[in-house]
């Protein structure tokens, strides 16, 4: 019976030690704004996959993936309970691909530049 235990809590512990690591492998970031909307334009495009009640709280915890094919990114944003005018949006993970709005912005000015370099005299 005691070998049985002991074997249970080592499963236990091992379960616990790779859940630490896991967590431990994606960096996350805070972020306290104050604002009206819950969503904010961070240049990146989200799908919000769930919701929740928080305790203590009138207003839900959203949470969202990005929405690039192979970036595994997560995003949780909530209303602070003691001031609800400020937005708290917590970032899992580092994108692996640049931001839509920067991309954007520089593809015109990209194209100049290609179509100039065309036209260059050291061709």
């Amino acid at each position: 019976m005691e070998e049985i235990r002991a074997r249970r809590l080592e499963k236990r512990s091992k379960a616990a030690a790779s859940s630490r690591a896991r967590k431990a492998a994606s960096p996350r970031f805070e972020f306290q704004t104050r604002s009206e909307d819950d969503l904010l334009d961070d240049g990146f495009r989200w799908r919000k996959y769930g919701q929740k009640a928080v305790k203590n709280s009138t207003h839900p915890r959203s949470y969202y993936r990005c929405a690039h094919i192979a970036c595994n990114v997560k995003k949780q944003v909530q209303r602070l309970s003691e001031d609800t005018s400020i937005v708290v949006t917590t970032y899992e993970g580092i994108h692996n691909h640049p931001s839509e709005k920067i991309m954007e912005t520089l593809s015109p000015l990209l194209r100049q530049i290609q179509l100039l370099s065309r036209f260059s005299p050291d061709k």
